[in-house]
């Protein structure tokens, strides 16, 4: 027996299917088509988790921008409708008081007109602009992502807030009411703190205009 094995031969057992070579078919191309799809997929991945997590800082800056321009908006609009009720409890029918002489003086007056007194036959027309401008305003705010604009515009706000709220609910009745002045420089006209918000606003929209700097936090330079 020993004999006719050394004659036939021992026939060839093949090796362990981890120590022989690398069998090729469809099976293994699948496999490595597989494996590069894995690998440009990750990088994908990557630039969308980036892309994701920007636009969520983008929006939550644009959040603190309209939280800080309703911020301005409310404190300008309670000194002035504080201010209003002061000066008409207190103010109204008696003699004006001097702060610094007779070059400012506080004096209540009812204006039926714009800001600083002009204008006072088109009252309706002045109450109808206001309630524009903060319409305009509040759809502003869902673009904005300056901090500067986010000021300016609740300045703005809160002026409009408080005047038309005079035009509204004081005599002589609703869209013609006049709104109460008390700020009188020497030589100039008599105006609220109402008045000074929409100033400041709008001078500092002046300013970031002539800066390039827009709503949104893009900056043209010429």
């Amino acid at each position: 027996m020993a004999e006719a094995e050394r004659i036939i031969g021992t026939p060839d057992i093949p090796e362990a299917a981890g120590d022989g070579p690398e069998q090729s078919g469809p099976d293994s191309g699948e496999s490595a088509a597989a494996e590069q799809d894995g690998q440009r997929a990750e990088p994908d991945a990557e630039g969308a988790a980036d892309a994701e997590a920007e636009a969520g800082t983008a929006d939550g800056k644009g959040k603190r921008r309209i939280a800080v321009l309703f911020a301005v908006a409310v404190v300008a609009y309670a000194f002035d409708l504080i201010s209003k009720m002061i000066v008409v409890a207190k103010l109204e029918h008696h003699e004006p008081i001097e702060l610094v002489g007779e070059w400012l003086r506080l004096s209540a007056i009812r204006n039926a007109g714009a800001a600083f007194g002009f204008g006072e036959a088109f009252t309706i027309i002045f109450t109808c602009i206001a309630a524009a401008v903060i319409v305009v305003i509040a759809r502003l705010a869902r673009k904005l992502y300056s901090l500067p604009w986010a000021i300016a515009l609740g300045l703005l706000l809160g002026g409009a807030l408080g005047n038309l709220t005079d035009r509204l609910f004081r005599t002589p009745g609703v869209f013609e009411g006049a709104v109460v002045d008390f700020i009188a420089p020497k030589g100039f006209a008599v105006f609220n703190l109402a008045d000074s918000a929409i100033v400041c606003g709008g001078i500092l929209i002046v300013l970031l205009s002539f800066r390039g700097l827009d709503p949104d936090g893009t900056v043209h330079k010429d």
